[in-house]
């Protein structure tokens, strides 16, 4: 997963895209940016709300950063009730996959 292609997983997931900002910032989202100021390129994400920055977190690889917004929207998704496992009673216990 990257930057190119983490919203089409957030979408997938039933998160409206209006929801997260890939490359800029932007009100009411979440953000993801990258940063190459301090010389190597660092990937942040946050909650931006009125110009400021909330739950924020860097990252020094790009997939880390867009796996950590992936789970913590799915996450969101799932205390929701959107998202889950399709059939409950063919998952194993601890969520280990089923071999199939």
């Amino acid at each position: 997963m990257n930057t190119e292609s983490v919203l089409g997983w957030i979408e997938a997931m039933g998160v409206p895209g209006g929801v997260v900002s890939v490359g800029t910032e932007a009100d009411d989202a979440w953000c993801l940016l990258r940063d190459d100021q301090q010389g190597e390129p660092v990937w942040e994400v946050f909650w931006r709300e009125q110009g400021n920055r909330y739950d924020w977190a860097r990252f020094s690889s790009e997939q880390v950063a867009c796996f950590y917004l992936f789970g913590r929207l799915t996450w969101t998704q799932a205390l929701r009730g959107v998202v889950g496992p399709l059939d409950t009673g063919s998952t194993p216990p601890r969520g280990t996959p089923a071999q199939g």
